[in-house]
């Protein structure tokens, strides 16, 4: 749920996949198949390094096994950069949502966006604060009722929707000449960034062994197929010939002239409201990965030590957690002050997140095949096939690779910016991580001892 939660299922349907239609047109569900498909093959791996080495910290220790501590340090500074900077679309995007919605609707008074922002950080933070079981449980519940409201819209579309000369709902493929397919992937994989989450709660997971397999492969699976079928109803709604003109004419009201059509105004209103407490359901879960990053570099010693503390009674990093928040109360009223409209915030957050974790994991898939590479016929590799250990890690590492260079190339179109942002936000993102491998030779020298428990290792 937490992974789900990560992608935010009605925020994504109703915000993101029109975007998604606006550059792939009716190829959208296909496109998500295909990422489906790579993602599992990369799992396929993701899930051998997990079982080799049972260390808590994600692509954080998958990283330090396979190419050292110094590319781990670096890569896990470069993560929690990405995840905090994703997590900031929530405020921005939460306040301009709920303004809107209430203050028409029941006259409320007129208040700025960032004080239904601080709200917002203020609730996640007070959850992820406490027991990861009471994020889980207001997690699921929050879930059910956005996959509740997803399928509706899925089966009134493909029942009643498209209008007889719109093309159809067929499943088209796409072409490698599409002009807009490299963004269409992106936007695509963005959808499917929260899954380390499966690993990073190792600690806190009551049979890792076999829980966190099976989860990760049922996350990357059913986020693909669940979000391919929101998209297809979409093309279902408007036709195949119309999808990329409809997402052109309206982007932001697509979901919503869709379901006022398919089930009446009061079912639409309560999707709004829903749609209100995904945003929640997504910044809470990304605080939840963002603190574990914090702890797992605080534990280390590589970080002030105080962000490894757990609470004493609800056995979560709660030190980590409002680090988190604060850091999100900051940056709201710095862009308060600033007069930095909300607009434009939550894309360049979340376009300059994606990018890093999309470097990440192109580094964690590449670690798999060295790290497996290195210790051929060890004890590290009994009992795992080659398709395992060296096949799907390689596949992945070259499609992963070919993303991370859209991803660079398409920068401008992920932030929805240009020029002088672009350039900073992309000297950042390589910049992170440069700075964690000369930082890791720094405690090599000064402090060996830190230096040996980079990566979450138990030596």
């Amino acid at each position: 749920m937490s992974v789900l939660a990560f992608s935010a299922p009605l925020t994504t349907v109703a915000g993101f996949i029109p975007v998604l239609l606006l550059f792939s047109g009716p190829t959208g569900p296909a496109i998500y198949f295909m990422v489906t498909v790579l993602l599992l093959v990369f799992s396929v791996g993701f899930v051998a390094m997990g079982r080799s080495v049972p260390n808590p910290g994600g692509f954080y220790a998958f990283i330090t096994a396979g190419l050292g501590r110094s590319a781990g340090l670096g890569a896990a500074l470069l993560a929690t950069f990405g995840y905090m900077a994703i997590g900031f679309f929530g405020p921005s995007l939460f306040g301009v949502t709920l303004k809107s919605f209430l203050e028409p609707a029941f006259g409320f008074p007129e208040i700025e966006w960032y004080w239904y922002g601080l709200i917002m950080v203020a609730i996640t933070t007070a959850f992820a604060y406490r027991r990861i079981d009471l994020s889980a449980k207001f997690l699921t519940i929050i879930m059910g009722l956005e996959i509740v409201a997803v399928v509706i819209f899925d089966v009134a579309a493909f029942l009643h929707g498209g209008p007889t000369d719109g093309g159809g709902a067929g499943f088209v493929m796409p072409a490698v000449s599409d002009s807009g397919l490299g963004v269409a992937i992106l936007f695509v994989l963005g959808n499917f960034l929260g899954f380390e989450a499966t690993v990073i709660y190792r600690e806190e997971a009551k049979d890792p062994e076999k829980t966190i397999p099976r989860s990760v492969y049922i996350a990357v699976a059913g986020i693909g197929i669940f979000y391919a079928i929101a998209a297809w109803a979409f093309v279902a709604y408007f036709g195949a010939d119309n999808a990329r003109t409809a997402a052109q004419a309206d982007m932001a009201g697509m979901f919503n002239t869709a379901m006022v059509d398919l089930v009446g105004t009061i079912v639409s209103d309560i999707v709004t409201v829903l749609l209100i407490s995904s945003m929640l359901a997504a910044m809470l879960s990304i605080q939840n990965a963002s603190s574990r990053y914090l702890f797992s570099l605080g534990t280390d010693g590589v970080l002030p030590s105080a962000l490894g503390r757990v609470h004493h009674r609800h056995k979560s990093p709660f030190v980590a957690a409002l680090f988190v928040g604060g850091v999100w109360l900051s940056l709201v009223v710095i862009f308060a002050v600033l007069g930095v409209p909300p607009d434009g915030l939550y894309a360049k957050a979340s376009g300059a997140g994606t990018l890093a974790i999309i470097v990440v994991m192109f580094a964690a898939s590449v670690a798999v095949i060295a790290y497996f590479a290195k210790r051929r016929g060890s004890q590290a590799t009994s009992g795992l096939s080659t398709w395992k250990t060296m096949i799907a890690p390689t596949i992945a590492a070259i499609g992963l690779g070919g993303i991370t260079y859209l991803a660079v190339t398409n920068y401008s179109d992920l932030l929805g910016d240009t020029g002088a942002i672009t350039a900073v936000f992309l000297v950042a993102t390589f910049g992170i991580p440069v700075v964690g491998y000369l930082y890791a030779g720094v405690l090599r020298k000064q402090k060996p001892d830190v230096y040996q428990r980079i990566g979450r290792q138990q030596f």
